[in-house]
């Protein structure tokens, strides 16, 4: 477990997004952009800070681990902005200050979205990525939606053979962490149609028992 956290913590330190990140704010002082470098830098060092803070916590609120991950989406969008809008919705029902759930997970699943689909698009414009979090009874569903397609990458391309290795460990880990605390947790992917049966997004679907900070103390 501690070997699957420490190549998870490596992958979400992707030294390609950290290179593509820096260039970004770079460019951003070039450019005279000294607003949009600063928001950029402070959104950059804070999602470091909670990367370096979390990977090796078996359990993190649901509030931090989304707070990481928009700053993540917040970050990449700054890049490709006008590709892509994200939409983030938190079922009343699900208290994030005291959900817990394993950090590192959600986020390979978002990237992949945005990497392997949204931005492969042939329109340059109109990308749409969608988080939601909700309750089934005891248990808790995350689902990441996309309106990209299915042209895969290159399978020799670095971005695809990373984007491949980030699920990989996240999907281990929730395994591990499932085994562990008998969380029932799965992952199922599924292809989206519209009403002419052609292929319009995909979508991710995480499921796990939901664990809350009361519970974990008492169990």
């Amino acid at each position: 477990m501690v070997n699957l956290e420490l190549h998870a913590f490596q992958a979400q330190m992707d030294p390609h997004f950290i290179f593509n990140s820096l260039n970004a704010i770079h460019h951003y002082i070039l450019t005279t952009s000294t607003d949009m470098a600063s928001l950029y830098l402070t959104r950059f060092s804070k999602l470091m800070r909670l990367m370096i803070a979390n990977f090796n916590k078996e359990w993190i609120s649901l509030e931090d681990d989304l707070e990481a991950l928009e700053l993540y989406i917040q970050l990449e969008q700054l890049r490709f902005e006008p590709q892509f809008a994200y939409r983030l919705h938190l079922s009343p029902d699900v208290i994030q200050q005291s959900t817990l759930v394993p950090p590192l997970i959600i986020q390979p699943y978002v990237q992949q979205a945005i990497w392997h689909r949204i931005l492969q698009r042939p329109q340059k414009t109109g990308g749409q990525l969608e988080i939601f979090i909700g309750r089934d009874q005891d248990g808790l569903y995350i689902q990441v939606t996309d309106n990209g397609t299915r042209n895969e990458l290159p399978p020799t391309s670095y971005t695809a053979a990373q984007l491949s290795r980030n699920v990989a460990i996240a999907a281990e880990r929730l395994h591990i962490m499932s085994e562990k605390y008998h969380m029932q947790a799965s992952i199922a992917e599924q292809d989206l149609f519209d009403e002419t049966a052609r292929a319009n997004g995909n979508r991710v679907t995480i499921k796990m028992r939901h664990i809350t900070s009361r519970q974990l103390l008492a169990g």
